[in-house]
């Protein structure tokens, strides 16, 4: 069975006292989530350290970016290695802010990914079309590149660590998202891709993200190719969040 997982990508939002708020509610509800849930807070990188404590055995940690480079003078940049040490179970890679706003090419989304999976890491791969893309009926050829590129240095033993977010860019915080049966269709789509590229496609799993709330989740999570959501407004919000989380269909 592959991985159930609601990732919250908090974005560049926070304070001591929303860490304080968000993860003790998640982790006083963490009994009402279902034990294959695996639940991921992805905080700004200052506040790790103290989502990690106070979610110590309810949530997994992840980070919002890594450096290409090891280690050295970069000043300003976290290391995958450093993501390591102080707990991190996830890193997000090729988000469409990171390629929109910060100019990361395919390469450097390549390069990260490699990076993360060194340091014994899961790489969240974000891939996603814009509106533009979709509506030059581009999309799927668009998200099938951006798979290929991000993942073309996995090596066969690392695939256990990669998990594929699809994150249609048009649906990024605008309120939109796509229906379920188009974004299980996308997903589909991904993992032929991954088939194609020898990845074990049945055993990675496949997120969506692009406005997803509790109220339609359990529609998203019900196709058979959605295992799990990346979630990012609805993230801070902890009951709305819990909700998601609890959004699964039973195990069969």
């Amino acid at each position: 069975m592959r991985r159930r997982i609601v990732a919250g990508n908090w974005k560049m939002n926070g304070s001591k006292d929303l860490v304080k708020q968000l993860v003790g509610a998640i982790r006083e509800q963490a009994g009402s989530v279902g034990e294959e849930v695996e639940v991921v807070v992805i905080p700004p990188a200052i506040y790790l350290s103290q989502v990690g404590e106070l979610g110590a055995g309810s949530v997994i940690t992840g980070v919002q970016n890594v450096s290409q480079w090891q280690a050295g003078a970069y000043t300003g940049e976290i290391s995958a290695d450093m993501a390591r040490d102080m707990g991190c179970g996830y890193v997000l890679v090729g988000h469409s802010e990171r390629r929109q706003m910060f100019g990361e090419t395919s390469k450097v989304t390549a390069d990260k990914v490699s990076r993360v999976l060194s340091s014994g890491l899961v790489a969240v791969l974000c891939v996603g079309e814009t509106l533009d893309e979709r509506e030059a009926g581009q999309a799927e050829a668009v998200v099938a590149e951006q798979v290929r590129q991000g993942l073309a240095g996995v090596s066969a033993e690392q695939w256990s660590n990669v998990v594929v977010a699809y994150e249609p860019v048009w649906a990024i915080g605008t309120g939109k998202t796509a229906t379920a049966s188009d974004a299980q269709a996308m997903h589909s789509e991904i993992r032929k891709v991954l088939n194609s590229m020898k990845a074990p496609a049945n055993e990675i799993s496949v997120l969506y993200g692009g406005s997803v709330k509790a109220d339609n989740a359990a529609a998203l999570f019900a196709e058979p190719d959605i295992d799990g959501g990346l979630i990012g407004g609805a993230s801070l919000k902890a009951e709305e969040f819990i909700s998601i989380c609890r959004s699964f269909p039973a195990s069969v």
